[in-house]
């Protein structure tokens, strides 16, 4: 991966249309690091001798769970494909280099088609799926009617950021520019709630405001969520249309003035798309940011470390930044809350996913 490092970078970009920069700077990356990091795993899963009593020992071992399906989104692609396979293979004990012929298959198709087969075949034991809330319901109701497989679930998200008075301002205003418009927008742990403190509220909305989609389906997906927005009320702050005339892109577009029950508070839009929310309560903030069927991520900025630590603590999500938005690492878990999903990838906690732990007790003493 490291000698054709611009080459994935480049078949990113062809892919979905990513700035090639962000494809190779942010996605491949942190691929090869994930990619070495469960290298590292695969001689080092063991299990546990356990304690009973002195005429028995038993110990844990971690099995392959078998044959893994992974469905993967396109708006990661690569680092998709990697946070799944690395730890599928690395508990596989697959340690020597290179792969010998079927261990990886690679089915391209769309989800309809090739996702349900892979959620639904009675020979695979287990399903991992990264992508929305309402598609995942969907795996997970085949792959209980097939043969109860496994699952891991990486869904949909509508993240909060929440910026206190006393946040260093300029340093906020750019997290949570990058926690927004990361990716175009397209990522399930986009920053699209921000939440300012009253006091700092029009100073960071001026300054804030200062500073491509994959297709036509989700294109217009955008564009009918900016039009609720409109039509429900709310203030288009910045952007609300399209950019230019050729292609699908749009505007980076922030919404004042919303309410909660607008669609575009409470659903994930998964586009250069947000809203910015004033407050001057800590513990009302903490409710509203809570107000979601969502739990995947949040971001809390404040200068005051307990303020923050207390306010994170309180968070409904599985990932929270304190003063930074969107850094993920190899061996630190990432997964949901509530509706976000189920199970964790990266780190340690994806490895338990991907095996089956059997006991086995050994009589050593016992007699009946």
């Amino acid at each position: 991966m490291e000698a054709h490092h611009d080459e994935l970078a480049a078949l990113e970009t062809l892919d979905n249309g990513k700035t090639f920069r962000v494809a190779k700077n942010d996605d491949v990356v942190l691929s090869i690091a994930v990619i070495k990091y469960y290298a590292g795993w695969a001689d080092k899963i063991t299990g546990q001798t356990l304690e009973t009593d002195e005429k028995k020992l038993v110990y844990t071992r971690h099995e392959p769970i078998g044959v893994v399906g992974q469905i993967i989104p396109w708006n990661l692609p690569l680092l998709m494909l990697v946070m799944k396979l690395g730890p599928a293979l690395a508990t596989g004990n697959t340690i020597e280099a290179g792969f010998p012929p079927g261990v990886i298959n690679i089915l391209t198709g769309y989800g309809p088609i090739v996702g349900a087969a892979i959620a639904s075949h009675r020979k695979i034991d287990k399903v991992a799926f990264t992508g929305s809330t309402l598609v995942g319901r969907k795996i997970m109701e085949m792959a209980a009617k097939s043969n109860l497989k496994n699952v891991t679930l990486e869904l949909g998200g509508k993240s909060p950021t929440v910026v206190f008075d006393d946040a260093d301002l300029d340093a906020a205003i750019a997290w949570a520019f990058r926690g927004l418009f990361w990716n175009h927008g397209q990522a399930c742990c986009a920053g699209s709630r921000i939440f300012v403190h009253a006091k700092i509220y029009d100073e960071f909305l001026k300054k804030f405001t200062e500073r491509p989609q994959v297709s036509q389906i989700q294109y217009e997906r955008i564009m009918s969520y900016i039009e609720s927005g409109k039509s429900d009320g709310a203030t288009v702050h910045l952007g609300g249309e399209r950019y230019g005339t050729e292609g699908y892109f749009v505007q980076p577009t922030i919404f004042t003035g919303v309410t909660p029950d607008m669609k575009i508070v409470k659903e994930e839009i998964f586009g250069p798309v947000g809203v910015v929310i004033k407050f001057d309560d800590d513990e009302h903030v903490i409710s509203q940011a809570n107000n979601t069927l969502y739990g995947l991520a949040a971001a809390v900025f404040s200068q005051n470390i307990n303020r923050a630590l207390s306010t994170v603590h309180k968070l409904q999500a599985g990932t929270v930044w304190v003063n930074a938005y969107n850094q993920f690492h190899a061996n630190v878990p990432f997964g949901g809350f509530k509706q976000s999903g189920i199970g964790r990838e990266f780190g340690e906690y994806a490895l338990q996913s991907y095996t089956n732990v059997k006991a086995v007790h050994v009589n050593i003493g016992h007699v009946l």
